[in-house]
């Protein structure tokens, strides 16, 4: 199938676009697929960069496998009222549905309450005629109307309509699927992901289900112990955590304020246990690991990338550093979320 071609624009004409009538933007991405990219630019999100600069990496926390660096910094850039899925979702703010005429890949969202909702790439949605998991971090403006959203399906055996809608389970991609979802694979790898984590935790699941992996009786007590020891409180002025699995970095989340990330940390960190389900202690002495974060951190906030936008507001920011994948999503000059994979 022959795919649209990208107009690449400058960075100044992306702003321009970016600045035009909130009226006309929100039609044009009410009828806007996720098969249609939107206008592209190249180089760097000197948000980001602030961002970054201002980090520092704090203390440390270890449980098993996973070791936790804390980081902190300066004072948020955006004073916008972000709501979680989980939040929204309970409140009866966000609806995501399949479409009318289903399809795999895409879903229709739409958030009716009067805060913005924020949706991370790697949400696991439980329920419409398979799971799915979402593929890149969406900031819904508040009164969104229906918007499309691209996603990956993580529930292979079923194609049935139990429910038309879906919800959150606090479910999160795994390292290993969530790298898969910022490389943008193809639908079979992300099928590969999934059953490489099932088959590794031993949940076994008739429909092939990712969420099967978080039911499992063994994982799940590994994640309570996991939450018990490494809970946010431990540094409650975080803005986000750098988390090595083993020897090996896990992957690192930042934040626009500290509410935000402790309100999203549990799902991240489940995830990040689920990874290392059974890693080894991490390897390397924390003051060589510090010093490995933080010089990522310096090396993120330089890097170069494409900017583009998508079925929410703001800019989403994609990059790649030394062997790693990042995406940021920077709105009214802040960060409001970045991940580094």
């Amino acid at each position: 199938m022959t795919m649209p071609r990208r107009t690449f624009l400058g960075l100044g004409a992306l702003a321009a676009l970016s600045a035009a009538s909130p009226a006309l933007a929100d039609r044009r991405r009410i009828l806007t697929s996720p098969e249609q990219p939107e206008p592209v630019a190249s180089g760097r999100l000197p948000e980001l960069g602030r961002a970054l600069g201002r980090l520092r990496v704090g203390s440390a926390s270890q449980h098993g496998g996973l070791l936790v660096f804390w980081l902190v910094g300066g004072p948020p850039a955006s004073t916008v009222t972000i709501e979680t899925l989980e939040e929204a979702r309970a409140s009866g703010a966000l609806a995501i549905t399949e479409r009318a005429a289903p399809t795999v890949p895409e879903l229709v969202v739409e958030n009716r309450g009067k805060a913005h909702v924020l949706l991370l790439a790697g949400e696991i949605l439980v329920g419409g005629k398979q799971n799915r998991v979402l593929r890149e971090d969406i900031l819904l403006p508040p009164l969104s109307g229906p918007r499309p959203i691209g996603v990956y399906c993580v529930e292979q055996g079923r194609w049935n309509e139990g429910r038309r809608d879906f919800e959150s389970k606090s479910t999160f991609a795994d390292p290993g699927l969530r790298r898969k979802v910022y490389d943008r694979v193809d639908q079979q790898s992300v099928w590969s992901a999934v059953r490489g984590l099932t088959s590794g935790v031993q949940a076994a699941s008739p429909t092939q289900s990712y969420q099967q992996a978080y039911e499992t009786p063994a994982v799940r007590e590994q994640l309570g112990a996991a939450e018990r020891v490494l809970d946010v409180k431990a540094a409650p002025d975080a803005l986000g955590a750098a988390v090595y699995a083993g020897p090996a970095l896990s992957g690192v989340d930042v934040f626009g304020s500290s509410t935000l990330f402790a309100r999203q940390w549990t799902k991240l960190l489940r995830a990040h246990a689920v990874g290392a389900y059974a890693a080894p202690p991490a390897a390397g002495s924390e003051a060589k690991l510090r010093g490995a974060v933080q010089a990522l951190l310096a090396a993120a906030g330089a890097a170069s990338g494409s900017v583009r936008g998508n079925a929410g507001v703001g800019q989403v920011f994609e990059f790649a550093v030394e062997r790693y994948r990042g995406a940021a999503l920077a709105y009214e000059g802040g960060i409001v979320h970045a991940a580094i994979l």
